[in-house]
């Protein structure tokens, strides 16, 4: 029976399936939204919370795929990698670029949740104080995945 599975998960070159897949941007960012947005969604449905159900579909599948979007894009730098991110072993590259836009979207979150409501009609509500989670959850769970996926596509590339 091992065998069996072990030739489902081959291609006939003897890759397996998931490294033979092309990196295809608009895949990925598909994805990073419907994921997030499916599960948390569901979380919010299951248990009651009328908010992370709202949030699942808007801030976190909304970050996740914009973060997808910038993180895949600037990777495949017009489809030639930038030859550092290639060089450089797969988990530093992830926690250099998880530190970066996590960092980012936290002080994006902090700013919003600080500046509209005293800048714009926008009342404080508990929803800006959520972005302060969700922003940055989204955005370390979306270029984590992203970078991993590209990551292994580049890898299976290289002779």
């Amino acid at each position: 029976m091992p065998a069996i599975k072990d030739r489902a998960a081959k291609d006939g070159a003897g890759r397996s399936r998931a490294a033979s897949r092309p990196f295809v941007l608009w895949r990925e960012v598909l994805t990073a939204y419907a994921a997030p947005a499916l599960m948390a969604g569901t979380a919010g449905l299951v248990t009651g919370q009328r908010d992370l159900a709202v949030a699942a579909c808007t801030s976190i599948a909304g970050t996740s795929a914009v973060v997808a979007y910038l993180v895949g894009a600037w990777l495949r730098h017009g489809g030639r990698p930038r030859r550092w991110t290639t060089a450089v072993p797969r988990v530093a590259l992830t926690v250099l670029l998880v530190v970066t836009t996590a960092g980012t979207a936290a002080l994006l979150a902090w700013s919003a949740a600080h500046w509209l409501p005293t800048h714009t009609p926008v009342p404080a509500s508990p929803w800006l104080d959520r972005l302060r989670i969700d922003l940055p959850v989204s955005a370390t769970l979306a270029t984590t995945i992203v970078t991993l996926r590209w990551r292994g596509t580049t890898a299976a590339s290289r002779p």
